[in-house]
């Protein structure tokens, strides 16, 4: 496995576990916030989105992390060799975003330009992710990446059992 997509609701440890699964594998990891938003917290345009995005998955070897399906399900997801799911509760992914809001830990993934902060649309969209988002991905993933096997992992025993499996030497992950 070369091109690995991780997706799930923000707060589910996407990024935590994409740096991870790079690290066991060797692979880089492409951080779909850092590509998507601009300073201040500002969208983009979504042809320059589409052309960062294809860039910097032009190589043959990574991990994306993070969803945007509607902008570049079509880039992403039929390259890829495998989907990972991460589908942890909304009351974690909630208690999650709510703590780096308040403590900012420093993330991997953040923007240039974007420091953490409290967003009541960041909380509307985790809230309704199992009703929205989380279908939305599961459309792309039908549509464009129908071929690709998908694995969902569901809690964080199955995150960590499978990250204890995973062998860089292996083609089995």
């Amino acid at each position: 496995m070369n091109r690995i997509v991780v997706c799930g609701c923000s707060g589910a440890g996407k990024t935590t576990f994409a740096l991870q699964l790079g690290q066991r594998l060797g692979l880089p990891v492409v951080h779909l916030d850092v590509l998507f938003w601009r300073p201040g917290w500002t969208q983009p345009d979504r042809t320059g989105f589409r052309q960062r995005v294809s860039e910097a998955i032009d190589g043959e070897r990574w991990i994306c992390d993070g969803n945007y399906s509607v902008w570049i399900g079509d880039l992403t997801l039929p390259r890829a060799d495998r989907i990972i799911m991460l589908e942890r509760s909304r009351w974690l992914c909630l208690a999650r975003v709510i703590r780096r809001s308040l403590f900012q830990d420093g993330r991997a993934d953040l923007a240039e330009g974007c420091q953490e902060h409290f967003d009541w649309q960041l909380i509307r969209y985790i809230w309704n992710y199992p009703k929205l988002g989380g279908p939305r991905m599961e459309a792309a993933c039908m549509v464009y990446g129908d071929d690709v096997p998908l694995l969902r992992l569901r809690g964080g025993r199955a995150i960590a059992a499978y990250l204890s499996s995973v062998d860089a030497s292996a083609d089995r992950i």
